[in-house]
């Protein structure tokens, strides 16, 4: 890390603080809600929601995202695949709160990915997708 440069921490139950290189191993980048939908109407990124049915049933879906629930069989390649008919295109995922989205593109960069990003807040977090008042789609 530069001098000067600021630190990400997180912190986790009580009054543990670390910073977010400790807990993720490298930064990953993320957008706000709005980022995420401008980028998103503007087809500059893949915007994958990556909750299950269920939680979108609940909400919807954020507007211009792509339904991949993280715990479908083959997730990695139906989003390896994404990635394929998508070339260059960074991928954006949405969780419930972040912290998912977050570990994911994690996982994913510690494989060889890049061009991954987190939407802060996710759907239902602080300052989170619905908190912005951002369009859904019904599902189904």
């Amino acid at each position: 890390m530069t001098k000067g440069a600021p630190t990400r921490r997180i912190v986790l139950a009580g009054s543990l603080v670390l910073p977010a290189s400790f807990v993720f191993g490298q930064s990953v980048a993320t957008l706000s809600p709005r980022e995420a939908h401008e980028a998103a109407q503007a087809k500059r990124v893949l915007f994958v929601d990556i909750r299950g049915t269920q939680e979108w049933a609940d909400t919807g879906i954020p507007q211009g995202a792509l339904p991949l629930d993280i715990d479908a069989p083959a997730f990695e390649v139906r989003i390896a695949g994404l990635r394929l008919d998508n070339p260059g295109m960074r991928i954006v995922m949405i969780d419930r709160t972040g912290a998912q989205a977050v570990a994911v593109a994690q996982k994913l960069a510690g494989r060889g990915w890049r061009d991954l990003a987190a939407v802060r807040g996710g759907m239902l977090g602080p300052g989170g997708w619905l908190a912005e008042k951002l369009p859904v789609t019904a599902y189904p």
